[in-house]
């Protein structure tokens, strides 16, 4: 038999929005505040792409560029995200 023990809003996705995340996707990295999660995207506002991560442990992405809007990523192309610390953008 089974049976559902505990149903949670805070996992997944939906459990982070309103944070700071990294998406790594297929192709590409994204950075930005989680503020929408639907079935086939998410949004990020604040968003930048990540072009060079450097060390994880760093309060900044060795490379990123902040994008001109907000930014919109089909949740068929995320492998993974997560938590990040504050983000600050820096070019080459």
């Amino acid at each position: 038999m089974k049976m559902i023990v505990e149903v949670s809003e805070k996992e997944g996705l939906e459990g982070l929005l309103g944070g700071k995340i990294a998406v790594w996707c297929c192709n590409y990295i994204y950075s930005g505040i989680l503020s929408g999660v639907s079935d086939s995207e998410i949004k990020l506002t604040d968003a930048s792409v990540v072009y060079e991560t450097g060390s994880l442990g760093e309060k900044q992405f060795k490379l990123s560029e902040k994008l001109p809007s907000d930014w919109y990523v089909r949740t068929s192309a995320i492998e993974s995200y997560g938590v990040m610390q504050p983000q600050q953008h820096q070019t080459a």
